[in-house]
């Protein structure tokens, strides 16, 4: 589980949406919900009592009680600390377009996939983690931890980072049983499946598990299970293999 927990309000006026939103990031390593509004007079309500609590709100822009994002100014201009991902079905370019100027961090158009929100939080993370361990940054680094060079472009940052050791807590032995088992069974695996198959701890397997999606050799997504609880549930991408002989 990640040392640092981020605090996330979820502002939207659909309760079957708001209740997923939630269901994903309570599986989500590092973050859980401080609050949910169902408009922008419960956010703001939210905001001034637990602000330091939360780092990142999932914003709609469809809200019934404001006009299109007069709630993200409302925040950019009280709240400078937290970071606002929109997640709306807006999909005109005149609202993407004030969003961007506003300064979000992300803006994903529902419906949402769930390997696009767990993309999201893991960047959200990684950029979080990178910001506050250092004082300064080289132009590499920095573009290392944005993700702002183009898929494929080469920099010295990722691979020096290639040339590393693996994270702590995170081994190479155990990463192959994890893609190995991934790759034998007949369907996504969930973390306490995929902890059965190692023989290992269900946090052990989510870790490992979770590592690879941020590396991108898994995939993850929301099922439902016997109960009709949502599970995260995990699936091997073709380049995983390729992806862990090349480290």
């Amino acid at each position: 589980m990640s040392a640092v927990q981020y605090g996330i309000l979820v502002v939207e006026d659909d309760f079957r949406i708001a209740d997923i939103h939630r269901a994903f990031i309570e599986q989500s390593d590092g973050f859980y919900v401080v609050g949910m509004a169902r408009n922008a007079s419960e956010a703001k309500a939210i905001m001034a009592e637990h602000a330091a609590s939360i780092q990142l709100i999932l914003l709609d822009a469809y809200l019934p009680d404001v006009e299109g994002l007069e709630l993200l100014w409302a925040i950019r201009r009280d709240y400078v600390h937290v970071d606002i991902v929109m997640v709306t079905a807006a999909r005109e370019v005149e609202t993407i377009s004030e969003a961007l100027r506003g300064g979000v961090f992300d803006y994903l158009i529902k419906p949402i996939e769930a390997a696009r929100m767990t993309q999201m939080l893991t960047r959200f993370r990684r950029e979080r983690e990178a910001l506050a361990c250092q004082g300064e940054m080289s132009q590499d680094e920095l573009d290392h931890v944005l993700a702002r060079l183009q898929p494929g472009e080469p920099s010295r940052a990722k691979s020096q980072a290639r040339s590393q050791a693996l994270p702590k807590g995170i081994d190479r032995l155990t990463l192959r049983r994890v893609i190995d088992g991934l790759a034998a069974a007949p369907d996504s695996l969930t973390a306490m499946q995929m902890a059965r198959t190692m023989g290992a701890s269900r946090s052990t397997a989510r870790r490992y598990l979770e590592f690879l999606v941020a590396e991108k050799a898994v995939s993850a997504e929301l099922g439902y299970g016997d109960v009709g609880r949502p599970e995260r549930r995990y699936r091997l991408l073709e380049t995983a293999h390729e992806w862990l002989d090349a480290l």
